[in-house]
Order: C-alpha cells, then sequence, then structure tokens
C-alpha cells in the first residue's frame, strides 16, 4: 500500500460537510457512543480531579465533546482537529458553553505535531481512534502525544480485539439505534437496510485470521475509492491490548491502566437497550456499572474503537 494514502483519505471523509452536525448528535442518536462517552468523560473529570491540570491538547478533538468539557473547567485547551467544519461546530458548541475563552483551534494533521514543544501540556487525549487512522505512522503518533504531554496522557484508539465481531455480525450496529424513528441519515440506513444485510452475509474466515494477526481494516479498495473521487472510510490499524501498553511503557510512561469502554453493552440486546436508556435510574444504574465491567482485563479488548488507556510521566 502506498503512503500518506491514510491522511489524505481521513482529511476528505472528516471534511465532508455534514460531519460537524452529525458527529456532534452522536449521544442523541446511538447507545453505544453513550455509553462510550460516559466513561471518558469519568476519565476526564478524574485527570483534572487534583488542580494540577492547567493546559490541556486535545488531539482529533472533533466537535468538542472534551475540549469543552476541559475548557469549563478552566482548563487552557487546544482544540486540534483534521476537519475544518467539524472545529466549526466545535466553535459553535463552545460559544453557546461559554468556554471559548479558554480554548485555541488549531486544523491539523496528528502526523505532524511539530509546532509543539517537549512536555508543553499538563494533559494530552485522543480519543474516538484518531491515531488508529494514520497507518502506518501509528506508533510514531502516539509517541509524538508522548511528547509533548508533561503529566497524564488518555488515549483510546481501535480495537482488533473489538472489532474481529463485526466481520461476523454485519447489523451490529443498529443494535445501538437510541430511536427506531430517528432521521440521523447513517442510523436510518442501519435499520432500513438490517434484513438486507443479514441475507447477504458470508462468514469469510481467511479475513477474519488476516484482521487477527494484522489488525488493518482497509487498504487498497479505499485508496481506489479515493482515486474516483469518494470519500471511503479511514484505513484503521486495530492495537491488541499489550500491544498498546508495551508502546506506552518503552515511551517511559507510568502507572498504564486500560479498559473496553462498550465491552458490556455489546452483549446486550437493542430492544433491552433501548428499555434502559428510556429510564433514567436505570440509565444511570447501567452506565455505573457499565463503567465498572469495561475495566476488568478479561473484556478490556472488546470495546471496538475504545480501547482505552490512561498513563503518567
Amino acid at each position: 500500500m502506498e503512503k500518506g494514502y491514510s491522511e489524505k483519505i481521513s482529511r476528505r471523509l472528516w471534511n465532508l460537510p455534514d460531519k460537524g452536525e452529525l458527529e456532534s448528535r452522536r449521544e442523541e442518536t446511538f447507545i453505544d457512543d453513550i455509553v462510550q462517552k460516559d466513561h471518558l468523560e469519568r476519565r476526564v473529570l478524574s485527570a483534572i480531579a487534583g488542580g494540577d491540570i492547567r493546559t490541556a491538547f486535545d488531539g482529533g478533538a472533533g466537535s468538542g465533546r472534551f475540549s469543552i468539557l476541559l475548557a469549563r473547567h478552566g482548563v487552557k485547551v487546544t482544540h486540534f482537529d483534521i476537519s475544518s467544519p467539524m472545529i466549526a461546530r466545535a466553535k459553535e458548541l463552545a460559544e453557546e458553553a461559554g468556554a471559548l475563552k479558554n480554548m485555541e483551534f488549531v486544523e491539523g494533521a496528528l502526523e505532524d505535531l511539530s509546532a509543539y514543544g517537549d512536555r508543553q501540556f499538563d494533559l494530552v487525549l485522543s480519543f474516538d481512534a484518531p491515531v488508529s487512522y494514520t497507518y502506518p505512522n501509528q506508533e510514531r503518533v502516539i509517541g509524538e502525544l508522548a511528547r509533548i504531554c508533561k503529566k497524564k496522557l488518555l488515549l483510546s484508539v481501535s480495537s482488533r480485539l473489538g472489532f474481529l465481531p463485526y466481520l461476523s455480525n454485519p447489523i451490529q450496529k443498529s443494535q445501538f439505534v437510541l430511536d427506531d424513528n430517528t432521521a440521523d441519515p447513517f442510523a436510518r440506513w442501519c435499520l432500513d437496510h438490517r434484513d438486507e444485510m443479514a441475507e447477504g452475509f458470508h462468514f469469510d474466515i481467511e479475513a477474519a485470521r488476516r484482521l487477527m494477526k494484522e489488525g488493518l481494516m482497509g487498504g487498497e479498495e479505499e485508496i481506489a475509492e479515493y482515486e474516483r473521487g469518494g470519500a471511503p472510510w479511514c484505513i484503521t490499524y486495530g492495537f491488541m491490548p499489550e500491544e498498546l501498553r508495551g508502546i506506552l511503557e518503552r515511551l517511559g510512561l507510568r502507572e498504564v491502566e486500560m479498559a473496553g469502554p462498550g465491552a458490556f453493552a455489546r452483549t446486550v440486546p437493542h430492544e433491552i437497550l433501548q428499555r434502559i436508556m428510556a429510564d433514567p435510574k436505570e440509565k444511570r444504574d447501567f452506565l455505573d456499572f457499565c463503567y465498572e465491567y469495561d475495566q476488568n482485563p478479561y473484556v478490556l479488548g472488546m470495546g471496538k474503537d475504545n480501547l482505552f488507556a490512561r498513563a503518567e510521566r
């Protein structure tokens, strides 16, 4: 596979005009996003609870879900993203939240963080797997995030073990649709094509074994679609849990903790998830238990896009 395509494909995909608006509404659309964001928010709030975090870098900050949270808590945040539509949406949401004064917005790719100095930020975070979209540079990008980190690093990447079940369950995303009457185009597509996808599915053991061995999702087909002018999904690298831990430890980071947000929720049927989400107390209890369960080392690889790690200098 030719070099340089991961960044170009990511840039085109995430700069589609509707990305800012759609990504900002994911917690109103998908239950797995509710579970994931709840877990990550707890991690962010825990990281700043000691009062020693004054500056933060959010790499792949999207529509501002966590950069705005940090800014509202008085942290000076660099909101860094490859997508101008998502940055524009983040600015709107930051203004609504009264957080603009604590935020700087930078458009750029994680492959190049040369503008930032060693240990420049007290807290560095990168959520929703943008690191996994930098193949074949994913390990170098983690190194750069660690380089600019002074105190604490929070990271979520695509999980190889978590993604593999999707190869044998093409309708799993529809499991997490919050409202069957949604107008969201992607959620609507998942629901409307559920039967078609199930009927047309064939398990491919060679594809499963290849992903298990190499960790790579996408490649030549995505490049060809890009060259035709399309906007394919990102070429994605899925990490194994011990692989990610090893990278962080080799970088000299310590007290590495890991989790797989979403591991418990993905075992619950669609109808039950919707009922739980409709009851405020059950929803809170469910999210509390997900947070506990998803930290168990025996399940931490099952979070799909949410193999999470925290580490300290």
